[in-house]
């Protein structure tokens, strides 16, 4: 894969916490290499209220991030994606759209924060935990020598990212 500025759709059910954490993030640690974008396949309308504000604790622009439906993406004149990763579980069982230009893929599960009920407390740290693994993931991803990689090797690799642990998972 040449040098050139590659766009990455992060995918999951509600577009609200998950996959949009990963759109800021990507866009961070992408920044000149990677463009990131976030789409969900019954997307919630608004973005959960703590992850705009965890992402804007950790300095992320959050201007421009809503919740959007994957169809915007599923057309000609979309942007051509080149990676696409779902982020929960329930999305990489749906049947996905055809993706224009057939861009790689594989599953990056992390758990919904927002679906964590009790404490606030509670609440954040779910949504610090799947932060931290997306940013491990990420960080992993951007590093690797795509340009040296044929199709068969990077795909093994974007499949081994996905089962990367992180910290908080006991390993």
């Amino acid at each position: 894969m040449a040098d050139r500025l590659y766009n990455v759709l992060f995918l999951c059910t509600g577009n609200s916490a998950r996959s949009i954490m990963a759109e800021a993030l990507m866009n961070q640690w992408g920044r000149g290499k990677f463009r990131g974008f976030s789409a969900g396949s019954h997307p919630k309308g608004a973005v959960h209220p703590i992850a705009l504000t965890l992402l804007k604790r950790m300095n992320l622009p959050t201007e421009g991030l809503r919740s959007k439906g994957w169809e915007e993406f599923a057309v000609p004149d979309g942007p051509q994606l080149d990676f696409v990763f779902t982020v929960c579980d329930n999305a990489a069982q749906e049947v996905c759209p055809y993706w224009p230009g057939q861009p790689m893929s594989a599953h990056w599960g992390v758990p919904d924060p927002a679906a964590v009920e009790g404490t606030d407390a509670d609440k954040w740290l779910a949504f610090r935990c799947a932060f931290k693994a997306l940013d491990n993931r990420i960080k992993i991803f951007t590093s690797l020598p795509l340009a040296s990689l044929d199709r068969i090797k990077l795909q093994e690799r974007l499949d081994a990212i996905g089962k990367t642990r992180t910290p908080q998972d006991g390993e």
